[in-house]
């Protein structure tokens, strides 16, 4: 078995202001977190300490939660990683990386290939990290370990959808052991027995091609989804518009991912996961951060990468990824951009 993850740094994540607008969209490039003024009893009345607390929380809106910022300094860097840019290209897939304004690359991403000693078997994610790149790089080099030990405790191979949310959860309890700040958004793919398993916690987002069409295997987990936010205000929470974006407690933009222990009663990493059979008609997948989907469409972005890697003498899979990187940065993306194509074809059955 051969595997990859990179460790880069820094992202776009905290931009505090004092400002907040009426209008509110979820496909908006502010940051991911919102820093807020401290609020004096704010777990005790948050998470039910007493029955005092819980006729708060039916009476008015509890108070808001403040987040620490966290700056993670990275010791060791390759000059790639220095110069903001990561570009990586493996047996059947090729990854972009670019770090946005900030000084820290958070994003992370892994390949494992030959998935128990099949070679038409792999892993692969893209991780988004936020308050800092630790939960992200935790995520990368984990979270496919715990998926497999998953399937390994189950008599049927095929239970995929429950070894990938018990995986999520496993690496999610890991991490939030390790007392450290910060969370993750990811989306994964794992290729097996002729099956696609995709899966995502967050707004990293996965787009399949079929036949030229896009077709997205993910759906974004954010705050103004409306089954999002009724789940959080049936747990005692609410999700409140600052600076034009939908946020779990006026902080966050997502409402799961890995991490994020402040706002753990609320912020699940509990995965949404879809099973495919993959067909000659699946010709690539695209995994991408919100750095990418925040400006570009799932269509725009399969015709972009397409004339690169289908009906090409020599299919150049990179090239298409830093060229998704450099129109999201075009389009005026100040996050870090990862993008992640794997070519189906490759790990097709034979």
């Amino acid at each position: 078995m051969s595997s990859c993850t990179v460790a880069i740094s820094n992202s776009p994540v905290f931009s505090p202001s004092s400002s907040s607008s009426s209008l509110c969209s979820p496909r908006s490039s502010s940051p991911r977190l919102f820093r807020l003024h401290k609020a004096s009893g704010l777990i005790k009345s948050l998470a039910g300490g007493d029955s005092s607390s819980a006729a708060v929380l039916k009476r008015k809106r509890p108070p808001r939660l403040d987040i620490p910022v966290v700056i993670v300094a990275e010791k060791e860097a390759s000059e790639a990683v220095e110069e903001g840019v990561v570009e990586v290209e493996g047996d059947g897939f090729s990854v972009c990386c670019k770090r946005g304004r900030r000084d820290e690359m958070q994003d992370r991403y892994s390949a494992v290939l030959g998935l128990q000693g099949d070679s038409n078997q792999a892993f692969f994610g893209i991780f988004d990290g936020h308050g800092g790149a630790k939960a992200a790089e935790f995520a990368s080099e984990n979270l496919d370990k715990n998926i497999l030990d998953e399937l390994k405790r189950r008599e049927n191979d095929d239970e995929f959808e429950l070894a990938v949310k018990d995986g999520y959860l496993t690496t999610d309890s890991e991490f939030l052991k390790r007392d450290l700040r910060g969370g993750t958004c990811c989306v994964t793919a794992m290729i097996m027995g002729g099956n696609l398993v995709v899966s995502n916690a967050g707004d990293c987002r996965a787009v399949s091609s079929r036949g030229g069409v896009a077709q997205a295997l993910t759906t974004d987990h954010r705050p103004s989804r409306e089954d999002e936010r009724s789940r959080i205000e049936t747990l005692g929470g609410f999700v409140e518009c600052r600076n034009g974006v939908w946020r779990v407690l006026g902080s966050l933009a997502v409402s799961r991912g890995i991490g994020d222990q402040y706002l753990k009663q609320w912020v699940t990493a509990e995965p949404e996961t879809k099973v495919l059979r993959l067909e000659a008609e699946h010709e690539f997948l695209l995994l991408a951060s919100d750095g990418l989907w925040d400006k570009v469409d799932n269509q725009e972005a399969i015709d972009i990468a397409r004339p690169f890697c289908i009906n090409v003498d020599k299919p150049r899979p990179l090239s298409a990824c830093r060229k998704l990187v450099d129109l999201s940065v075009s389009r005026g993306s100040t996050d870090d951009t990862s993008v992640m194509l794997i070519q189906l074809r490759r790990f097709a059955n034979s």
